[in-house]
């Protein structure tokens, strides 16, 4: 059980108030001073019974200087704990601190896959003998400031180490080496880690800039619906950007500057989804810790959290979380206490809810309250109209985070763009060009140099399955005329090589857009 005690700052009140604990004997395994003022003194009796809490408190409002004694679920030490903590094993980057000798102290589960242990065997484990081209202990006691880039290689992977010293201050010595923290990047994602740095200036709404009707109809309803503190759910195919439509709607609402939280439901089994969104009690269960954790609801009090695929969620937690929609309340795993925040919910799904709704998969209340408001975000393929803007903006970031000039776009390039289908959407687009300046000259970026599986992929093509009949063989046709027109670019030329009429070619490639017919 955990106490906050609002008092007097006076000398001597905290030995009154353990006298107290020592009477009815009970054991106080920790106590520290805090509040906005100096004015409260916290207190952690893991022994301490519910039964007892009247009598202890009756005791201690008798002390002078008294005012108010309540129970707590987390004195603020454990908070700062749990928040840092919960910071450290959010990042998808391996982070370990180390101490003077090279032996790691702290490490996230990032660190534990990249170095092919569980993260609770990394502590203790030399990095020198893990991680080649990596000398700690010769390193650390000349290291003067932070190192950036360290080549380095961990079971035959090349990543970049970043390196920042910790120092004990020594008044007769100076400065002395007492670790470090480490931070491993993949060579590879060097250009993603830029991105990602400079990303944050592409949140809100004004950094959704598809140039088409469509688009901008589902942005000016965004805008509406942003301030309106009501659940918000967001449906749309993979890489349309939910999460960042959800993101402007959050910036946009008077929670704006509150905390962001998200959970994607498809990529955590139940159990472990559930500890991240609601937190569990202290040893709730094996394997959990004493202390217990916070979940991402109380981290987004005040704030809005983003349910990612909110319809692969499991029944059980389907009824947590209605319950939760109801009145704000919940209760943390392995916990009876009733915890509430103030947190607005946004969810996004590929799938259709009605649909799971009719087969029994997703509760239908849970859908009705989830769907207090909806937007629908249109495919990259709805959007051709600005597919061009689109690709020059992701060309030219491409080659601010690459370190090269910014090359032209082969008109050839341009109709492949506009005619390919884009199963993954915005997302594929960008990682697609990204990939092609990589690929190009310098001069010029090519059809040559854009690979995308449908049409180079010499294994075997991917359809998209989605829609009629029709929707599907006239996205093939679209693929074929595209890929081909190019080399053969001009209707007699294309009908020859297929074997087919000059008049249908020229209708098809009129239908679909392709070249000048």
């Amino acid at each position: 059980m955990r106490l906050e005690i609002v008092c007097q700052n006076r000398v001597g009140i905290m030995r009154d108030i353990l006298e107290v604990f020592v009477e009815f004997r009970i054991n106080v395994s920790r106590a520290e001073a805090g509040g906005d003022k100096g004015n409260a003194i916290y207190l952690y009796m893991p022994g301490m019974l519910n039964m007892q809490l009247q009598s202890v408190r009756g005791r201690l409002e008798k002390i002078a200087g008294v005012y108010k004694v309540r129970r707590i679920n987390l004195i603020p030490s454990e908070r700062r704990h749990f928040e840092l903590d919960i910071l450290l094993q959010s990042l998808d980057i391996p982070v370990l601190s180390v101490d003077s000798d090279g032996r790691v102290v702290v490490a996230n589960v990032a660190s534990g896959k990249v170095l092919g242990v569980r993260v609770d065997e990394v502590p203790g484990m030399s990095l020198t003998k893990r991680i080649k081209n990596l000398d700690l202990e010769t390193l650390l006691p000349r290291l003067e400031s932070r190192l950036n880039g360290l080549r380095v290689e961990v079971r035959g992977d090349a990543f970049l180490a970043d390196i920042s010293p910790i120092y004990l201050e020594d008044k007769l010595n100076g400065k002395e080496a007492a670790g470090a923290v480490i931070s491993l990047h993949p060579v590879e994602s060097l250009g993603a880690r830029i991105y990602a740095i400079q990303k944050h200036e592409d949140y809100g709404f004004d950094g959704i800039q598809i140039q088409a009707p469509k688009m901008l109809s589902l942005i000016r309803e965004a805008k509406r619906m942003a301030p309106l503190d009501a659940p918000l759910l967001i449906q749309g195919e993979t890489g349309t950007g939910k999460e960042m439509l959800a993101r402007a709607a959050h910036l946009g609402s008077p929670r704006g500057r509150a905390p962001f939280m998200v959970l994607n439901c498809a990529a955590l089994p139940d159990n472990l989804a559930e500890s991240e969104l609601f937190g569990y009690a202290p040893e709730a269960f094996e394997g959990a810790r004493k202390e217990g954790k916070l979940g991402l609801l109380d981290l987004a009090n005040s704030g809005t959290i983003f349910l990612d695929e909110v319809g692969e969620m499991s029944p059980h937690l389907q009824v947590k979380l209605l319950r939760f929609l109801q009145d704000g309340r919940f209760r943390r795993v392995g916990s009876d206490d009733e915890i509430q925040v103030d947190v607005r919910i946004i969810c996004s799904t590929q799938k259709d809810l009605s649909e799971l709704c009719e087969q029994g998969a997703f509760r239908d209340d849970l859908f009705h309250r989830l769907n207090v408001l909806s937007l629908t975000i249109p495919p990259l393929r709805s959007c051709k109209e600005g597919i061009l803007d689109l690709a020059l903006r992701f060309i030219d970031r491409a080659c601010h985070q690459i370190g090269s000039e910014l090359p032209d776009l082969h008109e050839d390039a341009v109709i492949l763009l506009k005619n390919y289908h884009w199963p993954g959407n915005v997302r594929q687009l960008e990682n697609v060009l990204y990939q092609a300046v990589s690929l190009c000259d310098g001069q010029e970026i090519r059809t040559s140099d854009i690979r995308l599986p449908a049409l180079n992929n010499s294994n075997g093509a991917e359809v998209d399955m989605t829609g009629s009949w029709s929707e599907i063989t006239g996205r093939i046709e679209r693929q074929i005329l595209a890929a081909l027109y190019p080399d053969h670019p001009s209707s007699r030329l294309l009908a020859k090589r297929l074997g087919v009429s000059h008049t249908t070619i020229a209708n098809k490639l009129r239908q679909h857009g392709i070249g000048n017919q």
